[in-house]
């Protein structure tokens, strides 16, 4: 077993629906369930002049919003209702000590099969604001996602007055089944079909072919503060985003309160989450709407898409303005003027280096200040020989992998959390490299003349609890430089510190944030450069770190990360579910 003390501990355990200690939340709260149905079933949808069937929960597409309170438990049950494998993720929740309701396949859990059921059930503690869900099993994300939105047990910490807040989801559309252009991609190992169209709420907006219909437009009073809760699920693209004539307070990051700073525009990776302040205090033209527009950060040489997606802000007709009717204005459509350049690194490394935790005595930043490990690891995407008598499509007819310390993750045929807790070593290894095995000028060799060839395997980083980790995330120019958003699963950590070129052990450190770094559960590693971060890893279980452009996850760039339990009853893993899937 994961570990016998922790199995005798069965009276602490068996109360799932409370798996933290009652201290942690207020001592005149008291644990409400709040209780969710999720049927994941197709949809006929249709956008930009193609009709598909799309993988959807309860029939919406982006999926239905939950919302709960802080403390809350949390119970939802998913049923698959189509022949394809499925899991949710719940992107940022800690998922303290019930890593078997976090959902990645295969990590935490094996897939719930065609006609089966599966509860997720976990605690929020100590986390308030704007996260999301999404289907964790190959590329299903691409429709099946939606917001998960906490509210806080006391009074935000910023001002004005909120007058109303609504969600902003980035999304990705395909004229072409998902599950297709994945599959083409890792049998022939060469680049995916890049996306027909960004979305907004899961409208494309009148800059795509059939779309002025399917265009996210938000009505607002003036004079007026809201609350903006934005999301990037899209499958493989960094984004820009900006409202015409209209300044972003940012408030929050990953459900986590920021020192407020205001900017003409944001950056925000997939998987990240970002809360910003909009007053309305423009005078409107005849139309009374303002294009607000989301485009991509470009940092890679392989084909994407280069379109943008437009929705607009409406303001209110009042007794003396009389707008047009509740749709788009007539064309040409002109993007917001302070909408980033696709291409504008220093305005999205200036837009990061801005963002600091709040630290406050409710909200302190708990930053570890000295360290027990630092593991190195290099985010590479990789080049490797065709297999013979195999055609691949790959760049020099190769085929693409990515990447970390030269190893590329391989999922196991039983999920490894269930390994770990049933003490099987069969399905992995504890031995993934904690530097590089090879060092070198990561950021400045030739791209494509040094030997790529990956290593494949079902490695896992294994900490005691309590482990003061430090991780450096160092971007190599293999292929090609690339901004990469590396996700944490279990824990959130602090950016310590960001840089362009080669992380310098004996250098880099002295100028690290341990004030207020910003706290996140997403990192955007730069182009071409490192980023460190710092976390306490007290959460027991097993984890999935990895990079959350779909496509290099699927060619291996993540790793496995188990933190043990420890030796008091809070700091155990629960036991699995009975309903838990089988593979």
């Amino acid at each position: 077993m994961e570990s016998s003390y922790c199995q005798l501990l069965l009276v602490a355990v068996l109360i799932v629906a409370l798996p933290v200690s009652s201290s942690s939340l207020s001592s005149s709260s008291s644990v409400t369930t709040k209780r969710f149905r999720f049927s994941v079933e197709w949809k006929t949808v249709t956008r930009l002049c193609h009709t598909k069937p799309v993988l959807t929960v309860n029939g919406k597409y982006p999926g239905p919003t939950i919302a709960v309170n802080e403390g809350d438990n949390v119970q939802v049950i998913v049923t698959n209702r189509v022949a394809r494998n499925t899991t949710i993720h719940w992107h940022g929740i800690r998922q303290l000590r019930t890593g078997w309701a976090d959902g990645p396949a295969y990590v935490t859990q094996c897939p719930i099969g065609g006609g089966k059921s599966y509860t997720y059930n976990f605690t929020v503690v100590d986390q308030r604001g704007t996260l999301w869900w999404h289907a964790h099993f190959a590329w299903q994300r691409a429709s099946v996602y939606g917001a998960f939105i906490i509210y806080p047990r006391m009074p935000f910490p910023f001002s004005p007055p909120i007058h109303s807040h609504f969600p902003i989801i980035f999304g990705e559309w395909w004229n072409r089944d998902v599950e297709v252009v994945e599959r083409e991609m890792m049998l022939y190992g060469g680049g995916p079909n890049a996306s027909d169209a960004y979305t907004i709420n899961g409208l494309p907006g009148p800059l795509y072919p059939c779309s002025t219909k399917d265009t996210f437009i938000k009505t607002v009073e003036a004079g007026k503060t809201y609350l903006l809760r934005i999301i990037n699920a899209a499958l493989n693209d960094e984004l820009f985003f900006a409202v015409a004539n209209h300044n972003l307070t940012v408030v929050e990051i990953d459900a986590v309160y920021t020192k407020p700073f205001t900017t003409s525009a944001i950056m925000i990776t997939p998987g990240q989450t970002t809360n910003v302040l909009l007053t309305t205090d423009q005078v409107p033209d005849s139309t009374g709407m303002f294009a607000m527009a989301a485009r991509p950060y470009l940092t890679s040489v392989f084909p994407f898409d280069n379109s943008t997606t437009i929705g607009f802000l409406k303001y209110k007709a009042t007794r003396n303005t009389k707008f047009e009717r509740n749709k788009p204005p007539m064309p040409p459509y002109a993007l917001p003027k302070n909408l980033p350049a696709m291409e504008d690194t220093p305005f999205a490394a200036q837009f990061s280096n801005n963002l600091r935790s709040l630290v406050s005595k409710d909200y302190p930043c708990n930053v570890p200040q000295k360290i027990d490990k630092r593991v190195v690891t290099t985010i590479s995407l990789n080049l490797q020989d065709c297999p013979v008598n195999q055609t691949c499509q790959g760049y020099l007819g190769k085929r693409f992998y990515a990447s970390m310390n030269n190893h590329s993750f391989v999922r196991p045929s039983l999920s490894i959390l269930e390994s770990h807790y049933h003490n099987l070593k069969t399905e992995f290894s504890s031995d993934f490299p904690e530097k590089p095995p090879y060092v070198f000028n990561y950021t400045g060799i030739n791209p494509v003349t040094e030997n790529m060839n990956t290593q494949f395997g079902t490695k896992v980083l294994e900490v005691p609890f309590g482990t003061r980790l430090e991780i450096v995330l160092q971007d190599t120019n293999f292929l090609n430089p690339e901004n990469h958003p590396i996700h944490v699963h279990g824990h959130n950590f602090f950016i310590v510190g960001r840089g362009f070129g080669n992380f310098d052990v004996a250098k880099d450190p002295k100028g690290y944030n341990l004030v207020d770094p910003p706290e996140r559960n997403t990192v955007a590693v730069p182009m071409g450069g490192w980023a460190a971060i710092r976390l306490n890893a007290d959460n027991p279980g097993v984890w999935f770190i990895h990079c959350h452009l779909e496509e290099h996850t699927s060619w291996g760039l993540a790793m496995g990360f188990i933190v043990k339990s420890g030796k008091e009853p809070y700091q155990c893993l629960l036991p699995p579910p009975s309903d838990l899937p089988p593979c």
